[in-house]
């Protein structure tokens, strides 16, 4: 079972790794070389909102973790006191 799962994640990754020929033959400018379809950032603009959109969005995971784990709520009236009773 070992091998099977050995063997189909490597196919998985082997494959996932390259992109398609099509792709290939087109030599696109890629951030990642020849990871991916398309072509590949046109201006400097393209990485700007890429790593805008990746810090908005490990901030926003950095605080619906936060939250998760602790809410820090300790309002008598709040919702969530409705419907949890700690008595």
């Amino acid at each position: 079972m070992k091998k099977i799962i050995a063997v189909i994640s490597f196919l998985i990754l082997y494959t996932s790794v390259y992109a398609c020929p099509v792709c290939e033959r087109a030599n696109a400018k890629k951030a990642f070389g020849n990871l991916g379809h398309g072509t590949g950032p046109n201006s400097n603009w393209d990485y700007v909102a890429v790593w805008i959109t990746i810090i908005i969005s490990v901030i926003a995971l950095f605080y619906s973790i936060k939250w998760f784990i602790n809410p820090a709520e300790k309002n008598k009236d709040h919702i969530k006191n409705s419907i949890l009773n700690f008595e």
